[in-house]
């Protein structure tokens, strides 16, 4: 009892510092997760393999690179860092924006965890609805996002959407492809290891003051705004979808998560629900943050925007259609 009444009051600043040190925690390991395997890429991987490996058509690759979430899935915090070190591989623009916006949406682990938010599956039998309305229409719709966007930036190049620094080390390895002469000296897996540690730790500092950045924002709204006022706008379908969108933004939650949160919002339409668990993946605060640290400001701005109408038009047609499409026990 004593230890207890030596314990501080409650006090605003106390809320917003356990909401950030519980998103932290929740945030981090994934980002450690994904610069090192952002380091191992740089060291390992040989340049243009994946260029390689992808069809010569962009428009299929493009096709393609919307289901690498399923060969490595890392959820919204890990991509940004895995994706910068891809590009600077060769894996073209258009494959890696694709692939930045559709695997924290398109892996296994987020599936599962859609299912069962929704009771859809129970254990390894279906539940009573006999169906998984929500989980099909997340993957897809979140494919057909990530896609459409893909396909826009096939219209630019690197120096166009890339920060300066990227674009340029981008160039310089094409110029050292384009020549002949020019050899790298052999390398031991000692000292590739060495420099996957080394990248990995400028990513992880890089990446993580931008997290912050974005966590700190989301702890103040999650602490310091009634979220009561949301059921205000939930029988609206003009508002509730982009509201769900907008709260999505903010909370910053982890893919592998979301549904979760998102399952118990009785008040609100399947469609804004949808719209929610395609949206937050792709984009928040966290997120805007982040993806600076890669794209131009124009472009995060273009993501911003462009991401919120197009789901937002989507998401009620697409839910509709896939449960239209739904077979019924």
């Amino acid at each position: 009892m004593i230890f207890l009444a030596d314990l501080p009051a409650p006090s605003r600043m106390g809320d917003i510092l356990m909401a950030f040190l519980s998103i932290v925690f929740e945030g981090a390991p994934y980002i450690l997760i994904g610069t090192i395997f952002s380091g191992v890429i740089d060291a390992f991987l040989p340049a243009k393999l994946l260029d390689r490996v992808l069809p010569k058509n962009k428009i299929l690759a493009t096709l393609m690179a919307g289901f690498l979430g399923l060969v490595f899935p890392v959820c919204e915090c890990a991509v940004v860092p895995v994706i910068r070190r891809l590009v600077q591989k060769g894996l073209p623009l258009s494959c890696a924006v694709t692939y930045m916006l559709s695997a924290p949406i398109m892996n296994p682990i987020v599936a599962i965890s859609t299912l069962t938010a929704f009771k859809e599956f129970q254990g390894l039998s279906w539940a009573t609805a006999g169906n998984a309305t929500m989980t099909i229409a997340r993957l897809s719709l979140g494919y057909l996002v990530a896609v459409i966007v893909g396909l826009i930036v096939l219209r630019f190049k690197p120096g166009q959407v890339l920060r300066a620094s990227i674009a340029n080390k981008i160039a310089q390895a094409e110029a050292a492809d384009a020549d002949d002469h020019v050899h790298a000296p052999a390398v031991s897996f000692n000292g590739k290891l060495v420099h996957a540690m080394r990248s990995s730790m400028r990513d992880f500092l890089d990446t993580a003051m931008y997290f912050a950045i974005g966590v700190v924002i989301t702890s103040a709204f999650n602490t310091q705004i009634n979220q009561s006022l949301l059921n205000a706008v939930a029988g609206n379908d003009w508002l509730a979808v982009p509201s769900l969108m907008g709260l999505a933004i903010v909370l910053s939650l982890c893919s592998t998560s979301d549904a979760f949160i998102a399952a118990p919002m009785t008040a609100f339409s399947m469609a804004a629900k949808l719209a929610f668990l395609v949206f937050g993946p792709m984009m928040d605060i966290k997120l805007l943050f982040m993806y600076s640290s890669v794209f131009q400001r124009k472009v995060v701005v273009s993501f911003l925007i462009g991401l919120f109408i197009l789901i937002g038009l989507l998401s009620g047609p697409w839910m509709s259609l896939v449960q239209h499409l739904s077979i019924k026990p």
